[in-house]
């Protein structure tokens, strides 16, 4: 029984996964820095650095790291919305990448039924309480 729910889970994960990637919402290194408006010059912040100081999340498929395009802020050259690092500080313990991935992109109730990256922009405080629902949702489950 065991047995037959973990490969149940495991194929769940793997749908989950593909329909992240087929999303066309993710981004490799090479793709942000051909971007417009974005420098690769030193003096400019590089997406490693995003991801190491905590304002942006990456996933890892099949080797390659990929950023979320909805976590980056055209106006502002590409750089990661304000917003992503609160969001990275709530779930940091609790959600991988993956993790964090599949809670942007899927429909949350406690924002009827949208999801949360279609409101990083139009409404960040509301996402953050979101994701304070979620960890709650956790902590308490």
């Amino acid at each position: 029984m065991t047995t037959s729910i973990s490969l149940r889970e495991a194929e769940m994960e793997a749908r989950a996964r593909r329909a992240v990637m087929e999303s066309g919402d993710w981004l490799t290194v090479d793709e942000i820095l051909q971007l417009p408006g974005v420098s690769s010059r030193s003096d400019c912040a590089h997406p490693a650095q995003w991801k190491q100081q905590g304002d942006i999340f990456t996933i890892n498929d099949h080797g390659t790291e990929y950023y979320p395009a909805f976590g980056l802020e055209k106006g502002a050259g590409y750089r990661p919305y304000r917003v992503m690092s609160k969001i990275i500080g709530i779930f940091k313990d609790d959600k991988s990448g993956w993790g964090m991935a599949f809670w942007f992109q899927s429909a949350n109730s406690y924002l009827d039924g949208l999801k949360p990256q279609d409101l990083i922009v139009t409404d960040p405080d509301l996402v953050i309480d979101a994701a304070l629902d979620e960890l709650q949702e956790i902590m308490h489950g």
